[in-house]
């Protein structure tokens, strides 16, 4: 993965701060595009391992074919209020999709960590609920930016 800043390194988050950041925050913006060049964005709730962003949609959605005719997409994660307040990352790479989409429950050990994270972090439970309408994509990002405008 690259650092995707040339400017403002002054205010961009640490390895550290930037995993406490996506570990702690729930919603994301998800940018894809149609097959007729038209952007699309639509809010989500994630997981962050680490290494991964891990984006659970419904496989019905506007989101979900898109990502699957070009998994090229990218992704903001921000919080603040005030200017001063002022923290986000912005990720981008290529998606995988992991496990049967559907999303049913069915034993994958590639989802086992992920699915604890979700279910801990949006739910509040040891064990992640499925409704056969959602299924997962990770997004191992090429380039990171961020930002945190405390630091000024």
């Amino acid at each position: 993965m690259t650092v995707a800043q040339r400017h403002g390194r002054r205010i961009m988050m640490t390895p550290a701060e930037l995993d406490s950041f996506l570990a702690e925050q729930r919603t994301c913006r998800v940018a894809t595009v149609s097959a007729d060049g038209r952007p699309h964005v639509s809010a989500l709730w994630f997981a962050w391992d680490g290494r991964a962003l891990w984006l659970y949609s419904l496989t019905r959605s506007r989101r979900w074919s898109e990502m699957r005719a070009d998994p090229r997409i990218a992704v903001v994660v921000d919080d603040g209020e005030e200017y001063g307040e002022l923290r986000g990352v912005e990720l981008s790479g290529t998606v995988e999709f992991v496990g049967e989409a559907p999303r049913t429950g069915e034993p994958f050990p590639a989802l086992e960590a992920p699915e604890q994270l979700f279910a801990a972090k949006n739910f509040g439970l040891d064990v992640m609920p499925h409704d056969g309408r959602h299924a997962w994509a990770r997004l191992t990002p090429d380039a990171i930016a961020s930002w945190d405008f405390r630091k000024i």
